[in-house]
C-alpha cells in the first residue's frame, strides 16, 4: 500500500471516532469504498397540519471485503428523531451525534445487511428538506421534498453523498383525496379507512443519488392528461390557469424528450416523466429523476408575458429535461463537478430550442441570458474555477451561482467549437453510455472528448476548467487608407484579475467594411499577441474580435471601432451583431472606459428603432441601471423624465404587442416625476389602456410597490385598494413585497426583523421582497441594515436554500451607491471571521458596488 493510501485510511478511521460535521470528502470516499448495492425502502405517514411526518426505512446495503475489516458506518440523518434502530435484527442505540447516527461494526457483516429504522421528520414552511405549502386560496395543504445538495438526510437517515446512488422503494400514507407524485410509477393504491388514508406505493427506482429521490403530496390535479405527453400536476385552485398553458408546457417537452434520445443516442433514462408545479418552490425547477418539480410563477406566468418570456420558459423545461441524462443518469462524484450537470443541462437546453425552433435566433438569446452574468462574476475577486475544490457538503451550497450556471456553459459552447459540432456530440454519446446509472469526473468527460476529436484538451481544460477569471482581448488596429496593404490587426489577451495566465481562444474576428457581408476570419489565439496580417485591401470602419460570440472572455471595442459603432449602429441589420456590439458598448461602461451618460442618450437615440422585443428589453434594461446607479442626480434629473416619455409613447403606440409590453415594463422601471407615476395611477384605475395588453395580477402589484417606493402621495390608497382588489394567496404574498417597499424606518425594521426571526414566513415571500426593502432610491434609509445584514451572514448560510445567499447579498450590498458603504464592506471582509465560500461570495457581489463608486467618481459632471 502507498505511504497516501495509508495517510488516506488514518485520517478516515480517525474520522470514524466520532461524529463529523457535515460529510467531509474523505468520509464520503471511505463510504464509497466500503459499500455498495444500496436501496431504501421508505414508509411515510403524512399527517395534515403536522410539524412532522412519520417514517419507517428498511435500508439494504452490502458491506465490501477489504483489508480494514468492516469498520463502523455512519448514517446522515439531521433535526429528526429515531425511535428504533435495528441492525440485523439486533437493537442499536439511536443516538443522534452532529447530524449522524452510528452503525456499531460489531452489528454489521460482510455482504447483505438489513437496518430498519422507525424516524419522524421535521415539516415546514421555509427551512426544511419537506416543505409544508398552505394554499390561502381554498385552505387545501402541498406537501413536497427538496434535497439538493445535501438534505436527504434531513427526512430519512441515509448515506447522503452523490457516489452513493441506490434504488428507492416509496409508500407513502396521506389523506384519501391527496395525489402523490414519485420518482416513479405507481404501483397500487391501498385504501386505510379507519384512519381516512389512503396508500399509495411505488414501483423501485433505477440507481440514482439520495438528492434526486423526491416526492409531492397534496390535492394535485393533472393537467391536460394525454397519451404520448409528460404528465403535469398542479394544485387544484390553479386548474383553470394550468389548462391554458399545459399543452405548451408539454409539448415542447415532449419534442425535447425525442430530439435529446435521438441526439445523446440513449432511450429516455426512466420509466416515466412527469413534471410538477409547485407554489413557493425555491428554484426554477429541480430535475428529480423522472418527476421534475418546477416554480409554478415560472410556468404560470403571474404577469403579462412576452415571446421572449414564453421561450425563456422553454429554456427551463429543456434543462431540467437536459439533467434526467446529464445529472441524474450520469451523476457527477462529488459536488466539485457540479458543472458536469449544471454547465451542459443549460447549454444542452438551448442547443435542443435551437433545433426544435430554428427561426428564434437562439444563439442570441444564449448570448444575452448567458454571457453577461458569467462575466460580470469571473471579472470579479469573488470568482472561481469551475471545478470548485468542496472538502465537506455542507459547503456545497456555495458551488451554484453564475460560474455553473453562466460560465460553464458559455465555456462549453467554445469546447463545441473548438472539437467541432459532430466529434462534440459523438462525445457526449460515449460519456452517456460509459458511465451509465453510475457517477463520472470532468475528466471523464475531457477524455471521451479527446477520443472522439483526436484532439488533446488537456492544457484547454486546464485553463478554462481549473483556473478562475478569464482574458480580455484587446485590439490593436493599425490601418492606413493611403497604404491599404499595410492594414493588420494585433489581438492581445491578459488576466481581467492581474493573475497572469493565457487562455487557449478560438474565434472569428469580424472587420466591417460599410458593406455586406463583413469580413471574416477565423483566428486562434495562444499566446499574448496574435497578429493578422494583411487582411485585405480595405480599412474597417470597425473591429469586433467575437463575432457570433464562439469564444468566452471579455471583448472591447477599440477606440477607433468604438467610434464607428456608435456612428453606425442603427444601420446594422444583423440582430446578433447588433446584440454584441450594444454587449461591448455596455461592457466599456462597466469598465469606466465609457461615460454612462453617453450609452443613455444612445439608447434614448437608437431605442425608437430598435424592433427585437428580447434587445430592447437588455437596451432599456442597462440604460435603467445607469439612470439609477452611475450617473449623479442632475444628470438623471435629465434624462430619466425623456426616458420615461420614450417608454410611455412607444407603450402606447408601437405595433408589436411583445414591444408594448416591453416599455410597459420600462416605464414601471423608470418612472419617478409626478407625470410617470400619474400613467401608472391611470393604468391601475383603467383609465388609461395599454392597447392588446392586459395587466394581469403581478403587474398591478408590481405598479403599486412602484408608487410605495417613490413615496407617492396615493401610495397609501393604491395599496389598500389593491389589496381589497386582490384578496388571493398570491395577492397576500405580493402585498407583503409591496409593503417592504415602504419609505419607514418602522415598516424597514419590522421586515429585517422577521426575515431573520420569523421562521413561518416562507422564503419565498422574503426573496421576494428583498429587492422592495433595498429599493434604488432609498439606499440611505436602508444604509442602517447593512451591517446587520452583513453579520447575519452565517444564519442565511445555515438556514436558507441554495440561491438565497447571493439574493440577500444583492440586495443589502447591491441596494448600497455610496463609497461609505463600499468602506463598511471592505471593512467587514478584512475583520470578520468568515468561511472561505462566504468571503467569496461578498467579493463577488461588492464588486457591483466598487464599480458604481468608481464610475461615479470619474464622470463626475
Amino acid at each position: 500500500m502507498k505511504k497516501s493510501g495509508i495517510l488516506l485510511l488514518f485520517i478516515s478511521i480517525a474520522a470514524l471516532a466520532q461524529a463529523p460535521e457535515g460529510i467531509p470528502r474523505d468520509l464520503a470516499r471511505l463510504r464509497a469504498q466500503q459499500l455498495s448495492d444500496v436501496r431504501y425502502h421508505l414508509i411515510y405517514t403524512i399527517t395534515p397540519k403536522s410539524d412532522s411526518v412519520a417514517g419507517h426505512q428498511e435500508l439494504r446495503f452490502v458491506q465490501n471485503p477489504d483489508d480494514r475489516g468492516i469498520l463502523p458506518e455512519w448514517l446522515d440523518f439531521r433535526e429528526g428523531t429515531i425511535s428504533k434502530l435495528t441492525i440485523n435484527g439486533q437493537a442499536a442505540a439511536t443516538t443522534i451525534q452532529n447530524g449522524h447516527v452510528q452503525l456499531p461494526a460489531k452489528l454489521l457483516k460482510l455482504g447483505e445487511n438489513l437496518v430498519e429504522i422507525d424516524f419522524t421528520a421535521p415539516v415546514a414552511p421555509a427551512g426544511k428538506a419537506i416543505t409544508r405549502f398552505e394554499d390561502k386560496d381554498d385552505e387545501s395543504e402541498y406537501i413536497y421534498t427538496l434535497f439538493v445538495p445535501m438534505d436527504a438526510d434531513m427526512a430519512f437517515p441515509c448515506f447522503d453523498q452523490p457516489d452513493l446512488k441506490a434504488r428507492f422503494q416509496l409508500t407513502v400514507n396521506a389523506p384519501q383525496d391527496w395525489t402523490v407524485i414519485s420518482n416513479s410509477e405507481r404501483l397500487a393504491y391501498g385504501e386505510l379507512p379507519d384512519v381516512g388514508q389512503r396508500r399509495s406505493i411505488f414501483t423501485e427506482t433505477r440507481p440514482i443519488s439520495t438528492y434526486l429521490f423526491a416526492f409531492a403530496a397534496g390535492p394535485f390535479k393533472k393537467v391536460h392528461d394525454t397519451p404520448g405527453l409528460p404528465g403535469l400536476y398542479v394544485r387544484k385552485s390553479k386548474f383553470e390557469k394550468a389548462e391554458a398553458e399545459a399543452a405548451a408546457v408539454q409539448q415542447i417537452t415532449a419534442d425535447g424528450i425525442k430530439y435529446l434520445s435521438n441526439y445523446f443516442a440513449q432511450p429516455f433514462p426512466f420509466p416515466k416523466y412527469d413534471m410538477v408545479m409547485l407554489p413557493g418552490f425555491a428554484y426554477g425547477g429541480m430535475e428529480h429523476a423522472g418527476a421534475t418539480f418546477l416554480r409554478e410563477e415560472s410556468i404560470l406566468f403571474r404577469t403579462v408575458p412576452t415571446h421572449s418570456d414564453r421561450l425563456n420558459r422553454d429554456i427551463l423545461l429543456l434543462h431540467e429535461l437536459t439533467h434526467q441524462w446529464f445529472g441524474d443518469l450520469v451523476t457527477m462524484r462529488w459536488f466539485d463537478d457540479l458543472w458536469l450537470k449544471e454547465g451542459f443541462a443549460q447549454y444542452m437546453a438551448y442547443h435542443a430550442l435551437n433545433a426544435l425552433k430554428p427561426d428564434e435566433n437562439v444563439w442570441k438569446r444564449f448570448y444575452q441570458a448567458i454571457k453577461p452574468a458569467a462575466y460580470a462574476i469571473d471579472s470579479t475577486q469573488g470568482t472561481t474555477p469551475i471545478y470548485q475544490e468542496i472538502p465537506n457538503l455542507k459547503d456545497a451550497k456555495s458551488a451554484y451561482g453564475a460560474i455553473v450556471y453562466s460560465k460553464a456553459p458559455g465555456v462549453i459552447k467554445q469546447l463545441a467549437f473548438v472539437v467541432g459540432e459532430d466529434q462534440f456530440r459523438d462525445g457526449l454519446r460515449l460519456y452517456l453510455k460509459e458511465h451509465a446509472y453510475a457517477n463520472a469526473e470532468w475528466s471523464d468527460l475531457v477524455h471521451a472528448l479527446e477520443r472522439t476529436s483526436k484532439k488533446e484538451l488537456s492544457t484547454w481544460a486546464d485553463a478554462w476548467i481549473k483556473r478562475r477569471g478569464m482574458p480580455q482581448v484587446d485590439v490593436e488596429l493599425q490601418c492606413d487608407p493611403n497604404q491599404i496593404h499595410r492594414t493588420s490587426i494585433v489581438l492581445s489577451q491578459h488576466g481581467v484579475l492581474g493573475e497572469g495566465g493565457l487562455w487557449p481562444i478560438a474565434t472569428k474576428i469580424m472587420l466591417d467594411r460599410g458593406l455586406s457581408p463583413s469580413f471574416i476570419v477565423p483566428t486562434q489565439l495562444q499566446g499574448e499577441k496574435t497578429k493578422i496580417q494583411p487582411i485585405g485591401l480595405f480599412c474597417p470602419r470597425y473591429v469586433f474580435a467575437n463575432y457570433e460570440d464562439q469564444a468566452y472572455g471579455r471583448f472591447l471595442l477599440d477606440p477607433i471601432s468604438r467610434k464607428a459603432v456608435i456612428a453606425h449602429l442603427n444601420e446594422i441589420t444583423d440582430v446578433f451583431e447588433r446584440t454584441l456590439l450594444w454587449g461591448s458598448l455596455w461592457d466599456s461602461v462597466r469598465e469606466a472606459d465609457m461615460d454612462p451618460r453617453e450609452y443613455i442618450e444612445l439608447a434614448l437615440r437608437l431605442l425608437p428603432t430598435e424592433t427585437d422585443e428580447s434587445l430592447a428589453q437588455s437596451i432599456i434594461g442597462r440604460t435603467i441601471t445607469a439612470l439609477h446607479r452611475y450617473v449623479p442626480a442632475d444628470t438623471r434629473a435629465q434624462l430619466a423624465p425623456k426616458m420615461e416619455a420614450l417608454a410611455a409613447g412607444q407603450m402606447l403606440h408601437t405595433q408589436s404587442q411583445d414591444m408594448r409590453i416591453t416599455w410597459f415594463r420600462a416605464l414601471r422601471g423608470v418612472a419617478e416625476t409626478t407625470q410617470a407615476r400619474g400613467q401608472l395611477k391611470e393604468m391601475l384605475s383603467g383609465k388609461l389602456v395599454v392597447p392588446g395588453v392586459e395587466l394581469r395580477p403581478l403587474d398591478r402589484w408590481n405598479i403599486v410597490a412602484t408608487l410605495v417606493a417613490l413615496n407617492d402621495p396615493a401610495a397609501e390608497a393604491v395599496l389598500a385598494t389593491e389589496e381589497r382588489r386582490d384578496p388571493s394567496g398570491d395577492g397576500k404574498k405580493y402585498a407583503y413585497m409591496a409593503k417592504a417597499a415602504q419609505p419607514s424606518p418602522e415598516i424597514k425594521k419590522t421586515y429585517f426583523d422577521e426575515y431573520l426571526h420569523n421562521a413561518s414566513r416562507p422564503e419565498d415571500w422574503v426573496e421576494q421582497s428583498l429587492g422592495s426593502f433595498n429599493w434604488w432610491n432609498q439606499s440611505e434609509l436602508t444604509a442602517a441594515y447593512l451591517q446587520p445584514a452583513l453579520d447575519a451572514l452565517p444564519q442565511v448560510k445555515r438556514e436558507r436554500k441554495i440561491f438565497f445567499m447571493l439574493a440577500w447579498l444583492n440586495a443589502f450590498i447591491g441596494g448600497q451607491q455610496s463609497e461609505a458603504a463600499q468602506k463598511q464592506v471592505r471593512q467587514f471582509l478584512e475583520t470578520a471571521a468568515l468561511d472561505k465560500d462566504l468571503k467569496l461570495k461578498i467579493l463577488e457581489v461588492v464588486d457591483e458596488l466598487d464599480r458604481t463608486v468608481r464610475i461615479r467618481q470619474k464622470y463626475r459632471q
